[in-house]
C-alpha cells in the first residue's frame, strides 16, 4: 500500500465534491440508474454510485484495485447496499467467469487503468452476450487546441489525479468490439479545462 494511494483515497471525495455538486451527480444518476440484472462496477472508489442503483439490479459486485479505496468503500456499501459484494481486483484481471454479468458500470475509471485495451477486453469477457457497458468518462477533446493542452498537462494530471486526461476512450470502446447504443458528449462542470470533456452512455457487448 503506497503513500500515494493512501493520500489519493483520503482526498478523493474532497477533490471531486464540487464537481459532483455542480452536475456530475446527475450524470451518474441518469446513467447508473439504467443498470439491471447482475451488475459489476469496476473502480468503485469510495462508492459514489451506490445511491443510484435501482430496483432492477438483482446483484451488485464492486471492485477496486486499491486497498485504501476499499477501506472507504466497504463501510459505505454496508450502509447503502448491504447485499453487495466488494472485492479487490484490477479491471485488467477480473476474477470472474465468462458471461457472468448483465451490466458493467465504469465511471471515471477507464482514464486511470494501466492498460485500457486489456481492461475493455476483460469487460467484454465477463459480460453476457448482449450485456451492457454503462460508462461516464472524461476523454480527449475533439477541439485541437484543448487536445494540445491535455497533452501538455497529462504528465501533471497523472501525478495529481492518477489518470490520463487525453485518452480517446470512446474510440477504445468501439475498437474493443462494443456497439455504442447511446452517447452524450458534455463536460465535467467546475473541472479544469483539460479534464472537462466528458462522454456518458451505454454500449452493448
Amino acid at each position: 500500500m503506497s503513500v500515494r494511494s493512501r493520500i489519493f483515497a483520503a482526498m478523493y471525495d474532497h477533490q471531486v465534491g464540487r464537481i459532483e455538486r455542480a452536475g456530475l451527480r446527475e450524470v451518474r444518476k441518469r446513467n447508473v440508474g439504467e443498470a439491471s440484472g447482475r451488475v459489476l462496477e469496476i473502480g468503485a472508489g469510495t462508492g459514489a454510485n451506490l445511491v443510484h442503483y435501482g430496483p432492477n439490479v438483482t446483484s451488485l459486485t464492486l471492485t477496486d484495485p486499491e486497498q485504501p479505496m476499499l477501506k472507504r468503500l466497504e463501510p459505505r456499501a454496508r450502509e447503502t447496499a448491504p447485499q453487495a459484494t466488494v472485492l479487490r481486483a484490477p479491471a485488467e484481471d477480473l476474477p470472474f467467469d465468462d458471461d457472468s454479468f448483465d451490466t458493467v458500470v465504469s465511471t471515471l475509471v477507464l482514464c486511470g487503468v494501466s492498460d485500457q485495451a486489456r481492461s475493455l477486453r476483460e469487460l467484454r469477457r465477463v459480460l453476457k452476450p448482449g450485456g451492457k457497458l454503462i460508462f461516464v468518462e472524461h476523454v480527449r477533446s475533439d477541439e485541437p487546441k484543448v487536445a494540445r493542452l491535455q497533452d501538455r498537462m497529462n504528465g501533471l494530471n497523472r501525478i495529481v489525479a492518477c489518470c490520463e486526461c487525453n485518452r480517446p476512450t470512446l474510440d477504445s470502446i468501439t475498437a474493443a468490439g462494443f456497439s455504442i447504443d447511446r452517447v452524450e458528449h458534455g463536460t465535467l462542470p467546475k473541472a479544469p479545462k483539460f479534464v472537462r470533456p466528458l462522454i456518458a452512455g451505454v454500449a452493448s457487448n
